[in-house]
């Protein structure tokens, strides 16, 4: 028996009348929202190139048929920026004018499917841009961050790590008290090696003889350095700030696994890539032998390589850079795999991820229960100059914008005032953006 046959029985035949009258009412409301406004079609696709901060930023900017409605979206892939700009106006453009913006996941799917060869960076990263940009108007139409689109906050903010370095111990504790000063409870550490190209630090005045003139680079002799700066940092910093370190693949997998076990009675809170994506398989040997919580995954853009990883719980955090795998929508689905194996999130958050790009780093980090940590690289005043209203940091925690979509904008006028190859020395200048190479003294070439 259901209600109203329960009310008709109570004789309570004005009060049924009543009801039905609410429940009309609150119908009627219903859907007057949900058709107040025809679902917006795509109507220009651009990308937005601009370099205020020394790395080249790609943000793509997708406008509709309706007046003032637009989103955007990071697309940044630094080290060959330059390509992803035909991909996304070349070929996602045409193959997208005139949808409605309203079928994100169907958009994401036939832009991936429709390339044939996919899971490269240069498409994802395009992907990447078009996927943020209709998350950034569904929140605009809404009048909802895109945090409450997905089922709202269980997190007020991500908590943070950021970067303290030195070529030298002084200069590295220095650079690390700096960092707790403004409160933040994580800190990356890394270290200079005398007269080599670490990763991360300076290299100091000493010369290396090599058979060749370039940057030179040694895996026994860093590996000594920092197993020796985790002990002086543990003696000066103490015990209660959560240490992290990034080898950024450059050492041999067996010594990936030794290196691990070295590192384990210092309590790191996580060693970030020690194996590059061709040689995962040696997670399995790390996590037989040691208890070094792993952080693995910002040069994946494949399934093929975050789901043996997180499915045989073989890492601790996934780390992946949210535009190389394909933008927001996949990077949820990565979130939620994540946190059915135990492992948690800690996406990729240098300078070469626009202000656009933090945006969608600290919704995910607020709306996934498996949240670990969040990596923050500052924005400088010509960074806020183009990109207005970016997430706030306070206390080592990001905020994310509770206004709709992504709390955003874009002045393109101020991104014009510095196009790519702004501030670029060197190699960057010299190699439009990207990087060179470094070599072990016999002259082989390393992976970095």
């Amino acid at each position: 028996m259901n209600r109203r046959d329960l009310l008709k029985m109570a004789g309570g035949g004005s009060v049924l009348a009543a009801v039905s009258g609410r429940e009309q009412k609150a119908q009627a409301q219903a859907a007057k929202a949900a058709n107040g406004m025809p679902v917006p079609k795509i109507k220009d696709i651009k990308v937005i190139e601009t370099e205020p901060q020394g790395v080249r930023l790609s943000v793509v900017k997708i406008t509709t048929d309706q007046d003032g409605l637009y989103g955007f979206g990071c697309a940044t892939f630094t080290q060959r920026a330059d390509l992803v700009t035909p991909a996304v106006e070349k070929y996602l453009k045409p193959f997208l004018m005139g949808k409605t913006t309203d079928k994100i996941e169907d958009i994401w799917q036939s832009c991936y499917d429709s390339s044939y060869w996919k899971n490269g960076p240069v498409l994802n990263c395009a992907i990447s841009g078009v996927d943020q940009a209709l998350w950034d108007i569904k929140g605009r139409m809404a009048g909802m961050p895109v945090y409450d689109l997905v089922g709202g906050k269980c997190r007020e903010a991500a908590d943070c790590y950021s970067h303290a370095s030195g070529e030298d111990f002084p200069q590295l504790l220095d650079s690390a008290r700096k960092i707790m000063a403004q409160g933040f409870r994580h800190v990356r550490v890394q270290v200079g090696v005398p007269g080599m190209a670490a990763y991360g630090s300076g290299r100091g005045n000493k010369e290396v003889k090599a058979l060749h003139s370039g940057p030179v680079f040694e895996s026994e002799p860093y590996m000594k350095r920092a197993l020796k700066m985790f002990e002086v940092v543990r003696k000066e910093l103490g015990d209660e700030v959560e240490l992290l370190h990034d080898v950024h693949e450059r050492v041999q997998p067996h010594q990936a696994v030794q290196f691990a076990k070295d590192l384990e009675k210092f309590n790191l809170f996580f060693l970030e890539d020690v194996l590059s994506p061709e040689d995962i398989a040696y997670f399995r040997q790390i996590r037989q032998q040691c208890t070094t919580p792993l952080a693995m995954g910002e040069l994946f853009n494949s399934p093929h390589e975050w789901m043996p990883l997180i499915s045989e719980r073989l890492i601790d955090y996934i780390r992946v850079h949210v535009s190389q795998a394909g933008g927001f929508t996949p990077c949820r689905k990565i979130a939620i795999l994540g946190e059915m194996y135990g492992v948690r999130t800690a996406w990729h958050g240098p300078g070469d991820v626009s202000p656009v790009g933090h945006c969608a780093n600290v919704t995910l980090d607020v709306v996934s229960y498996n949240f670990g940590i969040q990596e923050y690289s500052a924005f400088n005043d010509r960074a806020r100059e183009v990109f207005h209203y970016c997430p706030v940091m306070k206390d080592g925690y990001l905020y994310p914008n509770d206004t709709p979509g992504w709390g955003i904008e874009l002045d393109e006028k101020a991104a014009a005032k510095y196009p790519f190859g702004t501030g670029e020395q060197g190699e960057r200048k010299n190699l439009n953006g990207g990087w060179g190479e470094v070599r072990r003294r016999d002259g082989q070439v390393i992976k970095q």
